[in-house]
């Protein structure tokens, strides 16, 4: 049998799928825009049928799974949280959030750790259209999708003709002999973008030239989303600096800005060199363009990716991560406000590690000293101490370098005084006695 024969074979309709779920099974579905959208609809349809069905994803995009709407038959669990979740999350009680370090779960997931043990009987990806060789690639979602297929009992791919061709890498793609089922997306389905960076703050380009000083000629650079990385790549560019690597969980725009600059090569790294190394990507469309059939990228699945051993191997690593608030003891909280769930640690915690194992690396924790809050009140992010329910993402023996616009101290191998001092120093100055004070 051919593999179109076979294609041929397994293709179905996503209700037919959907028929097959029974009451009291787990469904794992691809993360980010591996989320699949016609599946999930026609899973919600079938909500008044079943009862006790939980669905794993993570940082869910739009659209919105309508199995949300019924709490009464589906639990939905995000790994990290979007804010597409967050806003869910204030109006329905059936999503929860669970702690994982990211480059774990591939484990976890092998070792049937998830939810207590409880079986996962269905895994759901959005994939591209399947190649001569019959093959279906994750597209920019590779992340642990090839591991949950392979342990699960039912295997279902809905093919999206938009999805990027994400080259490896490893592990960037499951094989038709590996699915049972395959569900078509209709033509226009596309993938979820996010709007075009708007360009920096004067408040991320000072956090930007405070932090680029530290960024030399071969350093391999792990960025995160938003206007930092922007003010990042935008600034490197005119820096002159060159043969920047890339060894990233998320690519950016930012670095697809830096590559079409020259400014990042990949030409000093020790390994994968000349090649920007990722596990997921989220951005514009245009990104998403020019990540299709791209050589100069590599995505592998996230045991690699983040694991800080891997991390540790390239030299002069920069790993740069952003914070919800610090406190005086230079705890980190980049996931929480309060018992609120924000967004989880992802992979902040391998990075911190790795970049700190990497033979001249170093680790920044960013963040700006100030917001407004709704009634248009300046509120100073390093706090004296977190309110109760804050999770601490990075704990103080982890920190190494903390950023605002207000400079970059070293908080590594620092005593408890010192580190004090330092944070105070990096707070914005209309909060600098009230710190004291408490201090």
């Amino acid at each position: 049998m051919s593999y179109w024969d076979e294609y041929k074979a397994k293709l179905t309709t996503a209700e037919e799928v959907a028929a097959k779920v029974q009451s009291g099974q787990t469904i794992k579905l691809g993360y980010f825009n591996g989320k699949p959208v016609t599946l999930i609809k026609a899973l919600a349809e079938r909500h008044a049928e079943l009862r006790d069905v939980l669905l794993m994803c993570c940082v869910t995009v739009p659209p919105i799974p309508e199995v949300i709407n019924y709490p009464e038959s589906f639990l939905y669990q995000d790994w990290h949280w979007s804010a597409a979740t967050r806003a869910l999350r204030n109006y329905y009680d059936n999503i929860t959030y669970a702690p994982m370090l990211y480059h774990t779960c591939v484990d976890c997931i092998q070792n049937g750790e998830v939810n207590q043990g409880r079986k996962v009987d269905w895994c759901w990806q959005q994939v591209g259209p399947m190649d001569e060789n019959g093959f279906f690639n994750f597209g920019p979602n590779c992340s642990e999708s090839l591991t949950s297929f392979l342990n699960t009992k039912y295997r279902c791919v809905e093919v999206n003709k938009n999805m990027p061709r994400c080259l490896g890498g490893s592990q960037e793609a499951i094989h038709i002999s590996q699915i049972d089922f395959i569900v078509e997306a209709p033509e226009d389905q596309k993938l979820a973008v996010l709007p075009e960076v708007p360009p920096p703050t004067e408040v991320e380009k000072k956090m930007a030239e405070n932090l680029v000083q530290y960024i030399h000629d071969g350093c391999c650079l792990q960025l995160g989303i938003g206007g930092l990385p922007n003010a990042i790549g935008k600034i490197l560019k005119d820096a002159g600096v060159k043969d920047i690597g890339i060894h990233t969980e998320m690519f950016v725009d930012a670095f697809m800005d830096m590559i079409e600059a020259g400014v990042a090569t990949g030409a000093k790294k020790k390994f994968d060199k000349f090649k920007a190394v990722y596990t997921f990507a989220l951005g514009t469309q245009k990104l998403y363009d020019f990540m299709h059939e791209n050589a100069a990228l590599a995505t592998y699945s996230v045991d690699y990716v983040n694991d800080p051993r891997t991390i540790a191997m390239h030299d002069n690593f920069i790993s740069i991560n952003q914070a919800v608030q610090v406190d005086l003891l230079t705890q980190v909280n980049a996931e929480s406000s309060g018992f609120r769930q924000i967004s989880g640690n992802g992979g902040m915690t391998d990075f911190v590690l790795g970049a700190q194992w990497s033979k001249g690396g170093k680790s920044f924790i960013c963040l700006p000293s100030t917001y407004t809050d709704k009634d248009g009140n300046l509120v100073s992010r390093i706090v004296p101490a977190f309110e109760p329910g804050t999770s601490v993402t990075i704990s103080r023996h982890m920190v190494d370098y903390i950023a605002t616009e207000y400079g970059v101290k070293k908080m590594r191998a620092q005593n408890q005084w010192v580190r004090t001092e330092n944070i105070i120093e990096l707070a914005h100055p209309k909060f600098r006695d009230d710190l004291i004070k408490a201090a």
